[in-house]
């Protein structure tokens, strides 16, 4: 974490582009509070361009006063990007860097969302996991989650068992139901998130499964060559029955490599991609190190379909079969820009194209995928603004675990710190008035 969002409070961080808005510098702690003694310069850098309407030439300085210990100004941001605020301090013929201060401008569209962190695809110890679904969901807000589903394979129980292990606490972490679909025969695997009943107890009626499947086979003409009828009208049932209950439709993990080849097959994976019966994209799964190559072709393919104009929801999901096993959670997740946390505006974002996939291996930089716009306010948000949230998380996610392991007093702690993240996000927008 940056100094500068140790030391110091910048707020707004977020604004509306094209507004003139005051902004306040507030120092922390003792060691870096601001005195009238002393003066302060501030050099204000556009970092895509140069403001045309905010009357402040390219590097200016401009000097602020100290107002009860803070820095205060008001300063017109044009477009929809980051800024800096170079501040230094100045005392006689002596000047020293206070430090580089950011914040973003973005269009109403943008400026209304805020960024919710979220992973729709793991499992617990009901399927091939390691835990029990209560730890699972503790570990998800452990690491700076908002939102999550258990996707135990063709089990939807489970995600029901993690939601009712915090049934009547007071907790942010908003889980959501959820199921790994696998319909027979077929090797395209499917998430279920957030529907409201299982698609999986539907392939126990196997005659009207198949009735039902045959009938979309029918309606179907010709499919390209290679492409397997039943297993794209399977597919398509799927998904149908996902929306039926409101649920979010997730094409998986197009390019797995096992038993020597990729799975679905190429040609199913194709027209897929060109027809789009689901909701979103497995932009990036759950790969080992090992199998980087699978993730590096999902974005290929991602990016080649949109230069065709082929736009598709996207997320990025963990796929993780354990918490504590030292890869994959938290590795990849989804950053859902939305109105709030429900369910309902979280799947229409998405499906609105408001979402973007994280790459965050440990030892390595951190990679966002998606639309262009999106990325560039994602690396603002994951440098400035979601590392604090990650830590108040993680107070959270330790005692909803200590809650599950039976320790009574964990209850009433997390009602403590209800509403926090919520609440400072809030005070780092601005007013949209």
């Amino acid at each position: 974490m940056k100094a500068e969002n140790c030391f110091f409070e910048l707020v707004p961080k977020v604004v509306p582009a094209d507004r003139e808005t005051i902004i306040e510098i507030r120092s922390l702690f003792d060691h870096v509070h601001f005195t009238s003694e002393r003066q302060y310069e501030v050099t204000y850098y556009p970092v895509e361009e140069i403001s045309h309407h905010s009357s402040w030439p390219e590097q200016h300085r401009k000097r602020l006063k100290v107002v009860d210990g803070i820095l205060r100004m008001s300063q017109y941001f044009e477009g929809e990007q980051e800024h800096v605020l170079s501040v230094e301090e100045i005392w006689g013929k002596n000047r020293r860097s206070v430090g580089e201060f950011r914040l973003y401008s973005a269009q109403p569209d943008l400026f209304g969302r805020k960024p919710y962190k979220g992973d729709i695809h793991m499992h617990s110890y009901r399927s091939d996991g390691r835990e029990s679904p209560g730890y699972v969901a503790g570990c998800c807000r452990r690491i700076g989650l908002d939102f999550m589903a258990l996707t135990d394979h063709r089990k939807y129980k489970p995600s029901l068992e993690a939601q009712q292990a915090y049934a009547g606490i007071s907790t942010d972490l908003r889980i959501y139901p959820g199921e790994e679909v696998h319909p027979p025969n077929n090797p395209v695997h499917i998430i279920n998130f957030g529907g409201s009943f299982s698609v999986n107890d539907l392939f126990e009626d196997k005659d009207r499964y198949q009735a039902e499947v045959d009938q979309i086979d029918q309606q179907l003409g010709p499919l390209p060559a290679g492409v397997n009828r039943y297993q794209y009208a399977s597919c398509c049932w799927s998904f149908d029955k996902i929306r039926q209950g409101v649920g979010l439709g997730v094409f998986c993990h197009p390019y797995w490599f096992t038993g020597n080849r990729y799975s679905p097959s190429g040609a199913l994976t194709s027209h897929l991609l060109e027809t789009q019966p689901f909701d979103a994209y497995e932009l990036l799964s759950g790969y080992d190190r090992q199998e980087v190559d699978s993730n590096t072709l999902q974005v290929a393919r991602y990016y080649e379909e949109r230069a065709k104009g082929n736009e598709m929801p996207i997320v990025g999901v963990s796929d993780a079969h354990g918490c504590e096993t030292g890869s994959l959670f938290g590795w990849y997740y989804t950053i859902v820009f939305s109105t709030t946390l429900e369910h309902s505006n979280l799947i229409t974002s998405i499906k609105d194209l408001f979402s973007v996939a994280v790459e965050s291996i440990p030892g390595e930089s951190v990679r966002v995928y998606g639309p262009f716009r999106l990325v560039k306010y994602a690396l603002f948000l994951l440098r400035e603004i979601l590392p604090q949230q990650d830590t108040l998380c993680l107070e959270e996610g330790r005692l909803m675990l200590a809650h599950v392991a039976g320790d009574s007093s964990a209850a009433k702690l997390l009602g403590n710190l209800s509403g926090r993240t919520a609440e400072r996000l809030a005070n780092l927008w601005a007013s949209s008035e």
